[in-house]
């Protein structure tokens, strides 16, 4: 699902930088600093007022005990209503992990099998799909790309599940099942309409009845905006640099398993104790789950099913965000000093995966973001490339031919945000390499790129076939 804006581009629910696993990972004792509170108080404040975010709740979680949990701001501008540990936002795609362990219930069960072919659940699929499987799905490898970006699809429209899957069967492949990685909501809109097809019921009442309430989540629910919901928060955009209203979706098209759920902070941690106790589901289905998927070319890429995986200085980290209509959340576990931290916003514009990492360094400085110090070896010729692409981006000439594997809306809407972005800036100077990772069969490297009043920093991942897979900008070298 995209943020319903007249810029959808803007906000998948995805997370932008993922890395890779380690499967284990001993819990080390840290010291929590004793200002702790108020130490986070000052950090998230000054997020708060620096990108305008009208309400956060957040939590830190260590070895299963809250050391800190409470709200910041408003929950509703309007009335003036305080966010508290209670306040109802939106998950965004931080409610796909639910689904990934709601569809591990059914393989427990033999109700589904991770090897089934979609042709098996969905007859009048085209034969195209016959190679994808659910575990396909829940990876993000069936390399069917996502319906909201991929289709214009209306958003004041209420699509039945039948019609949504009419959709999906009318996308092209962008790869061979399993062959790459590449985000779509499709696969788990997919995974939603298969569980009612399997068990004749809604996805959000399974949700509810094997998943909330067995887990302790009380007031986590489906999105549903005609009823009256306690405490539930207003999301918001920025537009001019001024707030407004979320804007409006239709009904059960909030409703898909992709990520269209309610929950407050409460909810999340008591998600994040389940999660760490491994209830709910079995030994081998968490460790299914927190696999990284391994690709037909036999190399891995850092996602589990609906888990981004990574590794930081030996330590694994267990992490999704999310973002949709007007709401920005991140979930991130540091299972080394067996910690989570829960950051929620009502802001689109809300960057919640840079407050949980400020949160986290101030809980353990060894976490810290650190400064950007370039590789010994500088790759010269991709550094003349990056640039030839910016200027060309800034122009608006960017070539198809070469970014072969980059979403499906980015030359619709993506360049046209960089070239609105990069043209004032004059040509781009130095670039310089900070960080270099292979993730599947790319190699993905962050760049600083100098010009003449700021530096951009740019995310740029080159397939084996020395296509571009991963373009991507973040203003000031962030």
């Amino acid at each position: 699902m995209h943020q319903p804006t007249k810029n959808p581009a803007t906000a998948f629910k995805r997370v932008w930088w993922i890395g890779a696993l380690a499967l284990a990972t001993t819990a080390v004792a840290i010291e929590v600093p004793k200002d702790l509170e108020a130490r986070v108080d000052a950090f998230v404040r000054a997020g708060m007022e620096q990108r305008k975010i009208p309400g956060v709740a957040a939590a830190v979680v260590m070895g299963g005990e809250v050391l800190l949990a409470k709200g910041y701001g408003q929950a509703n501008v309007e009335h003036a209503v305080p966010v508290d540990r209670a306040t109802i936002f939106q998950s965004g795609s931080l409610g796909k992990q639910f689904t990934a362990a709601l569809m591990m219930l059914l393989v427990e069960e033999g109700k589904v099998g991770l090897g089934d072919s979609l042709t098996q659940h969905f007859p009048a699929a085209p034969e195209t799909w016959r190679a994808i499987t659910v575990r396909h799905l829940l990876t993000h490898t069936s390399g069917i790309p996502d319906y909201d970006v991929a289709v214009n699809v209306d958003l004041r429209h209420d699509y039945t599940d039948d019609e949504l899957t009419k959709l999906a069967f009318g996308l092209k492949l962008e790869f061979p099942p399993g062959a790459r990685w590449n985000y779509s909501n499709t696969g788990y809109v997919l995974l939603g309409i298969l569980m009612n097809r399997v068990t004749g019921k809604f996805y959000g009442d399974l949700l509810r009845d094997r998943i909330c309430r067995p887990a302790g989540m009380k007031t986590m629910r489906i999105i549903n905006e005609a009823d009256i919901v306690p405490h539930r928060a207003a999301g918001y955009r920025l537009v001019g640099g001024a707030l407004k209203n979320q804007e409006w979706v239709a009904p059960l098209l909030n409703t898909t398993a992709d990520g269209a759920m309610y929950f407050s902070l409460d909810d999340l941690i008591a998600w994040d104790r389940a999660w760490r106790e491994r209830r709910l589901l079995k030994a081998e289905s968490w460790a299914q789950m927190l696999t990284p998927v391994r690709l037909n070319s036999g190399r891995s890429y850092p996602y589990g099913f609906g888990i981004s995986l990574e590794d930081k200085d030996g330590q694994r980290i267990e992490r999704h965000a999310g973002a949709w209509q007007g709401f920005r959340t991140s979930r991130t576990r540091y299972v080394g000093d067996d910690f989570s931290v829960l950051v929620l916003a009502n802001l689109a514009n809300a960057d919640t995966e840079r407050l949980a990492d400020g949160i986290a360094a101030i809980v353990n400085p060894a976490l810290a973001v650190p400064a950007h110090t370039p590789l010994a070896e500088q790759p010269t010729e991709l550094a003349a490339r990056l640039r030839r692409l910016l200027t060309e981006a800034a122009a608006g000439t960017l070539s198809p031919a070469e970014l072969t594997y980059v979403r499906a809306d980015f030359f619709s809407t993506t360049a046209k945000q960089f070239a609105k972005m990069l043209s004032p800036l004059g040509p781009p100077g130095a670039a310089v390499v900070h960080a270099k990772r292979e993730m599947g069969d790319d190699t993905v490297y962050e760049f600083d790129v100098a010009y003449a009043k700021k530096t951009m920093g740019v995310r740029l991942g080159v397939a084996a076939d020395n296509m571009i897979s991963v373009f991507q900008l973040r203003p000031n070298g962030g």
